[in-house]
C-alpha cells in the first residue's frame, strides 16, 4: 500500500493522471501514448462506463487565430462497460460506422469557409477529447501532436535574398535535401518540412512573397530565387553532393514543374493538384520567359453555399492562346508524381495532371507517377490536417470553393503522404544508408 501511495506522487503519475483526467472511474486512454507527431494516428479507448452505456465523445482543436474545430460521435460500451474506437461504430454525430480516427479527421469549425492555421510547429496542436453523459463531462483527454520532434532541429533563414525556414534532421547527415514551396498567407508550409525531416530528409521551407521583408504581390517570378534557395540547401554540410528534391501544391506545382526544367540537379519532383502551365504572372530565367495562364472571370460560378466556384476560369492549356505557356517538362532530367483531386474545384487539377502525363508520354518519357483522389478537395497535406471546403483566394480576393468530401480526403491525405515519403525514398535517399536507416 505504501508503494503505490508513494508512486500516485511521483511526477511520471500526477502528469499521467493529468492527461487521462480520471472522473469518476471513468477515463480515456490514448495509445501508444497521449504525445505522438501531428501525421501519426492514436488508438483511442474508453473504460469504466456502464455495461451498454451510451455517451458522446467529442473533440476541440484551437488554431492560431482562435477559431475552434470540434466533431463529436454517439458511441454505446459493451457488457465490459469499454468503448474501443478500433472496433466500435458511432451510431450518430460527425461521423458514424467505424472510425478510428473520425474524431481527428471530422474536425471542423462553426463556419465553413475556414481553413486550419498552424504557423508555428514549435508548439504542439492540442486536441482535447471527452466524454459526456447527460450534458455532463465524465472523462478528458488531451492529445498533444508535436510538430517539431526527433531531434529535428529548425533554423530561420535570411541568407541573401532568401527567406524560409531550414529543417534538419539529428545527426550530422549526409541527407538528401528538399525544397518546400508552398506558402499560405505568406508563410512557409512548415508542418510538412518538419515532417519530412523526421523521415530524414534536408528541407528548406521557402517563402517567395508576403512573408518578413517580402513583396507581398509578384508581378513576375524569376527562378533565380528558388536557385539561390536549391544552391543554399546544397551547400549545408549535411545535404553536400546529395541529390535534391521539389514538393509543391497549387500555384508552386508549376513553378516545380519550371524549377525542374529549367535549373539543373533536380532529382525528384512532388507536384499536388497544380497546373502543367505557368499560371498569372510571367515566370523569368536568364534569357527564357514563359508568359502566363491566364483566366476569364466570367466563367466563375456560385455554389448553392454562396462561394464562388472558379474551377472552370482558367484557359485552356492546350487552346491557341494556352499552349505557349505548357512547361516543356520533358526537357526535366528527374522524375515526377503528380497527385491530383477529381474534385478539385480551385481548378481542373485532374485534367493538368493528365495533361502533364500525356505530354511526357508523347515525348518518350516514363519517369513519372500520377496518383488519383476521386473525392478529395484541393488542399491534400499532411495526415489529419482539417478538411477545408471554402477559404479566402488571395487571387479571386473573396471566399472561393475547393471541393471535396471530408473522409475521402482525410484517407487521400494518409494516402498521399505514404506515397510521397515513399517517392523521395525511393529518387532521393536510394543509395543513402543514414536516410533509408531513419525512413
Amino acid at each position: 500500500m505504501f508503494s503505490v501511495l508513494k508512486y500516485l506522487f511521483t511526477p511520471l503519475a500526477r502528469n499521467t493522471l493529468a492527461k487521462m483526467h480520471y472522473t469518476s472511474g471513468v477515463s480515456i486512454k490514448l495509445l501508444p501514448s497521449y504525445k505522438c507527431t501531428f501525421e501519426d494516428p492514436v488508438h483511442v479507448t474508453v473504460s469504466g462506463l456502464n455495461p451498454q452505456q451510451r455517451v458522446n465523445l467529442r473533440s476541440k482543436l484551437t488554431d492560431e487565430t482562435g477559431r475552434v474545430f470540434q466533431a463529436s460521435a454517439t458511441y454505446q460500451a459493451d457488457d465490459s462497460g469499454q468503448v474501443d474506437l478500433n472496433r466500435d461504430p458511432s451510431l450518430d454525430g460527425s461521423f458514424t460506422g467505424v472510425e478510428p480516427m473520425g474524431l481527428f479527421w471530422a474536425l471542423k469549425a462553426d463556419i465553413v469557409d475556414c481553413k486550419f492555421i498552424l504557423t508555428d510547429v514549435t508548439r504542439p496542436a492540442l486536441v482535447d477529447i471527452e466524454v459526456v453523459s447527460d450534458d455532463k463531462v465524465i472523462a478528458k483527454v488531451t492529445n498533444e501532436r508535436h510538430c517539431l520532434t526527433d531531434g529535428v532541429r529548425r533554423t530561420p533563414i535570411t541568407e541573401g535574398r532568401i527567406r524560409g525556414t531550414l529543417f534538419m534532421p539529428p545527426g550530422k547527415g549526409p541527407f538528401p535535401g528538399i525544397l518546400d514551396t508552398n506558402v499560405f498567407r505568406g508563410f512557409p508550409f512548415e508542418l510538412r518540412a518538419a515532417l519530412l525531416a523526421k523521415r530524414g530528409f534536408a528541407v528548406l521551407a521557402l517563402a517567395f512573397q508576403g512573408y518578413q521583408d517580402l513583396p507581398k504581390r509578384l508581378d513576375k517570378f524569376h527562378l533565380e530565387y528558388f536557385e539561390e534557395g536549391i544552391d543554399f540547401l546544397r551547400q549545408q554540410p549535411e545535404v553536400k553532393d546529395q541529390k535534391i528534391g521539389l514538393v509543391s501544391i497549387s500555384k508552386s506545382g508549376d513553378l516545380a514543374l519550371s524549377m525542374a526544367t529549367f535549373l539543373p540537379g533536380i532529382s525528384a519532383t512532388v507536384w499536388i493538384n497544380g497546373c502543367n502551365a505557368n499560371t498569372l504572372v510571367p515566370i523569368y530565367y536568364k534569357d527564357i520567359c514563359v508568359p502566363p495562364l491566364m483566366f476569364d472571370v466570367k466563367k466563375a460560378k456560385m455554389t448553392p453555399l454562396g462561394f464562388m466556384d472558379i474551377g472552370d476560369v482558367m484557359y485552356d492549356p492546350m487552346s491557341e492562346e494556352g499552349l505557349p505557356s505548357v512547361i516543356p517538362i520533358e526537357r526535366a532530367p528527374g522524375s515526377f508524381m503528380f497527385i491530383m483531386s477529381e474534385a478539385d474545384r480551385n481548378w481542373q487539377s485532374a485534367y493538368y495532371a493528365r495533361l502533364a502525363c500525356d505530354r511526357l508520354k508523347a515525348h518518350g518519357k516514363n519517369n513519372y507517377e500520377l496518383v488519383r483522389y476521386e473525392k478529395a478537395g484541393h488542399f491534400i497535406e499532411v495526415p489529419y490536417m482539417p478538411f477545408c471546403l471554402a477559404n479566402f483566394h488571395g487571387v479571386a480576393n473573396q471566399v472561393v470553393y475547393f471541393g471535396g468530401e471530408p473522409k475521402a480526403h482525410s484517407e487521400a491525405q494518409i494516402d498521399a503522404w505514404k506515397r510521397i515519403v515513399n517517392f523521395f525514398k525511393k529518387h532521393l535517399a536510394a543509395a543513402n544508408h543514414n536516410c533509408k536507416s531513419m525512413l
